[in-house]
Order: C-alpha cells, then sequence, then structure tokens
C-alpha cells in the first residue's frame, strides 16, 4: 500500500531514510489513526534522525489534517492520500482531497470546543521552525501541507512559500 519514489542519483546519494512515499485511505473515520500509524512507523523503518518531539509534532498534524479531510470533503472525496517526502534537512508530509474548499485558520477561540485543527497545525509548524501552505490541484481538489527541520528551527527551508494557513 506504501509506494516508495527515491529521489536524487549516484552522484547525488540520498541518506538512506531520503525518499517520497505516498498511500491512499477512505475519507472515514477509521484513517485517522491508520494515517498516523502509518506515518510513524515509515519514519521508525526508514530511521529517520528526528527528536521524538518533532516526531510526536507531526502525527499530531498528521492526524488533525486527515480529520479535516474526513470531515469536511468525504461528500465530495471519499478518498484521501497522504505523502510524506523525506529530505537530509526536513521532513514533509501532506493531505491531498478532492474538495475544492480552501479552508482557513480559524482565529483563538479558547471557549470554542471545535474547529481549531489548523489552527493548531499552524502553531506546531511554526513552533518548529517549518511551513505549511494549501495548493488547488489540477483536478479541482487541494492539498494541506507542512514541511518541518529534521534538526529544529533555523536550517534551510524546505522548498516552496511561506505559511498561509
Amino acid at each position: 500500500m506504501v509506494k516508495s519514489e527515491r529521489p536524487g542519483s549516484t552522484e547525488d546519494a540520498p541518506a538512506g531514510y531520503e525518499g517520497v512515499w505516498r498511500f491512499t485511505a477512505p475519507a472515514d473515520d477509521v484513517s485517522v489513526p491508520q494515517a498516523r500509524h502509518a506515518v510513524r512507523d515509515l519514519l521508525n523503518r526508514q530511521g529517520v534522525p528526528a527528536q521524538d518531539e518533532l516526531v510526536q509534532g507531526l502525527l499530531l498534524i498528521v492526524s488533525e489534517l486527515v480529520t479535516n479531510a474526513v470531515r469536511h470533503a468525504a461528500l465530495l472525496s471519499p478518498v484521501l492520500a497522504v505523502e510524506v517526502a523525506i529530505g537530509t534537512e526536513w521532513i514533509r508530509v501532506s493531505v491531498e482531497d478532492n474538495h475544492p474548499y480552501r479552508p482557513k485558520a480559524l482565529e483563538r477561540d479558547y471557549a470554542q470546543t471545535g474547529g481549531r485543527g489548523l489552527l493548531l497545525v499552524r502553531e506546531i509548524t511554526v513552533e518548529a521552525g517549518g511551513v505549511c501552505d494549501i495548493e488547488h490541484t489540477a483536478s479541482g481538489g487541494k492539498i494541506i501541507w507542512v514541511a518541518l527541520p529534521l534538526a529544529g528551527p533555523s536550517l534551510t527551508s524546505p522548498p516552496s512559500a511561506p505559511s498561509a494557513l
């Protein structure tokens, strides 16, 4: 179920943990813990040199993004995709669905009991020194992605734009 695509050439030999993995899941509640466990197991299996705090933050981000896809996009997108791209200095996770709505992070309202998932994603990302954004797909859906530096804040930024969440 997990497909691996390895970047680089023989001259630009990647570290043993580098690569891109993508899997799909139904837009159903059971996919939230399954996606989180799949990402955790991938990081462990590949031997990614990430501190536990970074991994826990990344897994919370995966849970929030998959939960949003399940809750808000399932009607138009019965299947979602999770992609994990790991480089020497950063890790990027994205969740793709076919729903055209582009969500926005809500303002802080501590009295509110729900609806703060993207705000939490943005705060974890900023604290870790990463970036996040939302992109439209060619098919009219969206990809929400987060890239975090493996060694904490102040490394070279991963490719792409500043946080738009």
